[in-house]
């Protein structure tokens, strides 16, 4: 398995000090006193506005982020506090989602991305979910749009659980698939 790199900075376009990681980091302030920019030398991460793997989240790839502010889309000057590396997977995907909390109402098995829920399950929310293979985006818009979620394989059994936060429902859902 090909390990990610990235590489974070205190200042904007890539300046002051800097914090390399190639794993999970909960708590960035522990290495750098604000992070302003990235760059992502191989692999994808989830990069968080909060300690803890907690907030905005968004997933980088391979490239320069020499604004944090407008990668986050948030107007604060260090909104990047922690970051988890998205491992590549190789085989199929796979993921029951569940319109009521601890697995309970309608069920169905997704293999592949979801643009609309509701067009395509008649679905208007997901309050639980079990991931059996692959990493997934949960978006809070159709069209893969608005505020996201990762979720590694496990059950989720509650909203909270899926890290949703503010989100209040998903609306579609797409396979991390690159080989960034």
């Amino acid at each position: 398995m090909t390990m990610g790199r990235i590489i974070f900075y205190e200042d904007r376009n890539f300046q002051g000090r800097s914090y390399e990681t190639s794993s999970d980091c909960p708590e960035l302030t522990s290495y750098l006193s604000r992070c302003n920019s990235c760059r992502v030398e191989s692999g994808c991460f989830m990069v968080y506005e909060r300690p803890n793997f907690m907030g905005h989240q968004i997933l980088v790839r391979r490239g320069e982020y020499p604004d944090n502010q407008r990668l986050m889309g948030m107007n604060v000057s260090d909104c990047i506090r922690s970051c988890r590396m998205v491992p590549m997977h190789r085989g199929q995907f796979r993921m029951r989602i569940y319109e009521r909390e601890n697995f309970g109402g309608q069920m169905h098995e997704l293999m592949d991305d979801c643009d609309n829920m509701m067009d395509r399950f008649h679905m208007s929310e997901c309050q639980s979910c079990n991931v059996m293979d692959g990493h997934w985006l949960m978006f809070e818009q159709p069209s893969y749009r608005g505020r996201m979620v990762y979720l590694r394989p496990g059950e989720y059994r509650t909203p909270r659980e899926m890290g949703m936060g503010n989100v209040m429902r998903f609306s579609s859902m797409r396979r991390i698939m690159e080989t960034c």
